[in-house]
């Protein structure tokens, strides 16, 4: 099974688009899950500016690089968060930001998102990927205890913002894949469930599946993808090591990426505990041909080994095809 191997552009936004598709093709990437931010892709130029738009199309072509998925990862936490703080005025556009204003700031997300679908469709890209927020995140430690009810409103917030969102999703033909990850409304298996159901699985809306979350809470990446299997719309390739030596808390201790007192941490691809070789194995199983998207992160190694090191390794499980049908058909005879 032949799967397209990208690299996701976001935690190389500092360097111009160009710069980065230079690399990506130099490595060997069949293309690129483009972010939207630093200066790799602005949703409304690439709606309303076809000179912007065949721009980015003409940097791709240059590099022998398609586009698979675009991620609105940054913009998409503030549909939902609860509060909106200075966190976020940090990581979202000056545009959603606009003057703080906590509900403007989400409506302007969502808004943002709406024209992420459409951009998508002007790049004939059929995937974005990204965050939605949590109203209820805050209250994941249980304490002060927290009402049924609450947690139900959560869900319904989601709902109601993200429902019109997907709506566009839809009129367009692109699909919304939610990674799975903490301070959304889905990070882990039960949450994924209820995050589905409060959206009345539509088809609009899946999941992009990114195992380096579920290490550190012992969740089971491979079991998650088979009870998944109907809406994974896009694969991470993204890596994280437990570190936990009995000081090490699996809550990271408010210490920063690459401090060695965290109890798990990201690194480079086929350096840390995610069980690589049996995810693979699964995505042959349920049939998935999507992209593997190389999401590179380590503060502990340059990008300019991790990136190329980490396309290596998908390569390598690349090699683990599903026997053909002349195999089956032998292998029942004996």
């Amino acid at each position: 099974m032949t799967r397209p191997i990208t690299l996701f552009t976001g935690q190389w936004a500092d360097l111009p688009f160009e710069e980065v598709a230079r690399l990506a093709g130099e490595w060997g990437y069949d293309g690129l899950e483009i972010a939207c931010w630093g200066d790799h892709l602005d949703v409304w130029r690439a709606v309303e500016d076809d000179e912007y738009l065949q721009d980015r199309l003409d940097i791709l072509k240059r590099n022998n690089l398609s586009v698979y998925a675009i991620s609105n990862h940054l913009n998409g936490q503030a549909v939902c968060d609860d509060p909106i703080d200075e966190r976020h005025q940090g990581i979202v556009s000056t545009r959603v930001w606009g003057d703080g204003d906590p509900e403007g700031v989400r409506t302007r997300a969502a808004e943002e998102l709406k024209m992420t679908a459409r951009a998508a469709a002007r790049l004939g890209v059929k995937t974005v990927t990204g965050f939605t927020g949590s109203a209820i995140w805050k209250t994941v430690a249980m304490f002060p205890p927290v009402p049924e009810g609450m947690i139900e409103r959560g869900y319904q917030d989601f709902a109601d913002r993200w429902n019109p969102i997907i709506d566009v999703f839809d009129e367009v033909g692109v699909r919304f894949a939610l990674e799975v990850h903490p301070s959304e409304i889905a990070y882990d298996y039960w949450t994924a469930k209820r995050t589905l159901e409060a959206i009345g699985h539509r088809e609009g809306f899946g999941l992009n599946f990114d195992p380096s979350h579920f290490i550190w809470q012992d969740l089971d990446p491979a079991a998650f993808l088979y009870d998944f299997q109907d809406r994974i719309y896009h694969v991470h390739v993204k890596e994280s090591v437990k570190q936990l030596d009995g000081r090490n808390g699996r809550l990271g201790s408010h210490l920063p990426w690459g401090d060695p007192r965290r109890g798990w941490d990201f690194v480079t691809a086929g350096h840390g505990d995610v069980p690589w070789e049996r995810i693979f194995r699964m995505l042959n199983a349920i049939g998935y041909d999507g992209p593997t998207s190389v999401e590179w992160e380590d503060a502990g190694m340059d990008r300019l080994v991790g990136g190329p090191g980490a396309l290596a390794l998908v390569r390598s499980l690349a090699q683990i095809t599903p026997p053909d049908a002349a195999f089956d058909s032998a292998f029942a005879t004996k």
